[in-house]
Order: C-alpha cells, then structure tokens, then sequence
C-alpha cells in the first residue's frame, strides 16, 4: 500500500521482508515492512550538510528508524507503481524519476554541462515480491531491477552529449522479498519476467513524465 504525506512517501509492504538495497538509510541487506521516499529541494543539500545524519534524524523523528529510505527532489506527486503477475508471482514496482544528473554508463560529464539547470535527478525505484527468494535471488533479481531501468531511459531516449542516458549518478534500488530459498530469479524465470515488466513500465512513464515536466531535451 502507498501513502502519500508530503515530504513522504511510504510503501508498506504488509509484512516484515528480506529487503536488498543501496538505499541512503539502512542500505545493505536488512529486514524492514515498509520502504519510505524523503522530499528535499535541491537548495536544502548544502555542501556542509551530512545528507546521511539528517535524513537518519528526520527518520527517528517520524519513528521510521528501521525503514529502508531514499533521498529525491522530485516531487513525490509524481511518482509512477506497476504492477504484473506472472503463475502466482505478483511484482510491484514505485519508481520516483529525475534526469537532471544523467549520465552515460562509462563516461562522465561536468555537473555544469546542463545550462539552466534542471532540477529532480536520480531514479529511485521500490520492488515488492510475493515470493520468498534466497540470497542469491535477491541479488539476481536487484540486477534485473537495474536492467529494467537502463532499457526503461533508454527507450525514453534521453540525450546527452556523450550519448544515451542510462540512468543517473545517484539511481537507488531497494528489493523487498519474504525469506526462502529460491535460488534463481533470472530472465527465464516467472520472478525475472514480473520484475522486469513491473519495474520498466513504471520507470517509462516516471521518466517520460519528468521529461515532460523539465521541457524536453
């Protein structure tokens, strides 16, 4: 279920899960019900702020500690879920979308390259699974979420001076599962297939509607 209460966006996920993530807070593998978004505005992360320590004390404050959390300026009205199920896997994705730190995988440009600027960078995507993996599915299947996400920008064909973007400096992933032993979630498995389908219809369209709203490229 999603909640929406500005500057927060929570994804409860009915029940404690296993979640893989390289999340701001509680990255790493942890167990954790629900997986929470922060609203901040470009101009709140100053240079000298530890961005790690504020949104850890913001989260206490709330009583969400053992949430796995992530950072956006994107305005959380925006964000984009799907849904497939595939023989009795259901996957569910949140995706919040900004492009405004692109970059082209194996290449780098100077963070003034985009005049005006623009606001809104990073993917940060959520994957709820109704199955229990293991460890190694869990880490197969946050592969695919990435994969997902590189084809979903690049059929948005955002351009940069180095090529087609494949995402942004600052993407997180965050993979929630019930415990199991499962121990493949590849391509050829109904897991990869729902995943896959979940995660880029909701990154298309979150990335299709920040380029609408930033004027194109």
């Amino acid at each position: 279920m999603l909640t929406l209460s500005p500057p927060w966006l929570t994804f409860d996920l009915g029940q404690p899960m296993q979640i893989l993530s390289f999340a701001p807070h509680n990255p790493g593998l942890v167990e954790a019900s629900r997986i929470l978004w922060r609203e901040v505005r470009n101009a709140d992360l100053t240079e000298d702020l530890d961005a790690i320590a504020w949104l850890g004390a913001q989260l206490e404050k709330r009583e969400a500690s053992d949430a796995v959390c992530f950072l956006t300026s994107r305005r959380l009205d925006a964000h984009r879920s799907a849904k497939a199920t595939e023989d009795g896997v259901t996957a569910t994705a949140v995706v919040t979308a900004g492009l405004s730190n692109a970059e082209r995988i194996g290449t780098r440009l100077p963070q003034t390259w985009m005049q005006p600027p623009k606001q809104w960078g990073t993917i940060n995507i959520a994957l709820r699974l109704s199955c229990p993996l293991g460890l190694s599915a869990l880490i197969e299947a946050l592969s695919l979420v990435a994969e997902a996400r590189t084809a979903a920008v690049l059929d948005a064909d955002a351009r940069l001076p180095t090529g087609a973007a494949t995402g942004t400096g600052t993407d997180c992933i965050a993979v929630a599962a019930p415990k199991g032993s499962a121990a493949f979630a590849g391509k050829h498995t109904v897991v990869g297939h729902a995943l896959g389908r979940a995660v880029y219809d909701a990154t298309l369209a979150a990335v299709r509607d920040w380029q609408r709203d930033a004027g194109g490229w």
